[in-house]
Formats: structure tokens, C-alpha cells, sequence
């Protein structure tokens, strides 16, 4: 039983780990395109979005997803984990009201193995 726990506890670190890497590729992903990174895991009250990236006036609030495929992550973006995002979007952007002008766009990145990553931009809008 304790060797099983053991094995869950690696596993769920390496999964961490995996995670946070991805977030840091996107993140030298989009400097490369000529965004600026805002906020690289951002947390409020209301939430928490991997990465809030800028690039003219287009601010972009990133999810970041490591998985097996593409299809997989873009299905473990669901409606509830996009609603948390867009409620921590509304906190920064009232915490940072030099960015109340800027065109705000939800997006996803996607990094798979082998190494693949994947930006789907504007994945998702909030009327």
C-alpha cells in the first residue's frame, strides 16, 4: 500500500513538474512572437491564469496544457476552468487599470510529447 502511495506521489510531482515547464516554453514561445510577459502564473481570489501576455493592444490571458494530444488538452479546458479564467482576468485587469483599453483574448497553449507546442488563439470569448 505505501509502495502505491509512493508511486501516486512521483507521479502527480512529475506531472506538476511537466506543467510548469510548459508554462515556462510558452512563455519563451511567445517572447519569441514579440509578446510581453505580464504575469507568469498569476493568482487571485478569483482565480489563477498561467500566463497574461502582451503584444500591441491585445492582452491575452493563456492556459497552458501539457498532455499526450492536442485533443486532450484542449478538452480539459472546460467551461468552468474557462469561467475561473475570465473571473481572474476581470481582477487583474481591475488591479492594472492601464490595461482597461487593451483588446482582451482568452487563449491556449497546448505542449505535447514529443515536444510540440500548439497556440490556439482567441479559443474561447465571453459575451
Amino acid at each position: 500500500m505505501l509502495n502505491k502511495l509512493k508511486k501516486y506521489k512521483n507521479k502527480k510531482t512529475a506531472s506538476y513538474q511537466w506543467g510548469i515547464t510548459a508554462e515556462y516554453l510558452c512563455s519563451a514561445f511567445l517572447i519569441l512572437k514579440g509578446y510581453s510577459i505580464l504575469a507568469l502564473r498569476y493568482r487571485n481570489f478569483q482565480g489563477e491564469v498561467d500566463i497574461i501576455a502582451a503584444r500591441g493592444k491585445t492582452l491575452a490571458f493563456i492556459e497552458v496544457k501539457a498532455r499526450q494530444s492536442k485533443e486532450d488538452a484542449l478538452y480539459s479546458v472546460t467551461p468552468q476552468k474557462q469561467y475561473i479564467i475570465r473571473q481572474a482576468a476581470a481582477g487583474f485587469i481591475a488591479t492594472h487599470q492601464k490595461y482597461t483599453h487593451h483588446d482582451l483574448r482568452f487563449d491556449v497553449m497546448v505542449v505535447t510529447s514529443p515536444f510540440k507546442i500548439y497556440h490556439l488563439k482567441d479559443a474561447w470569448r465571453f459575451e
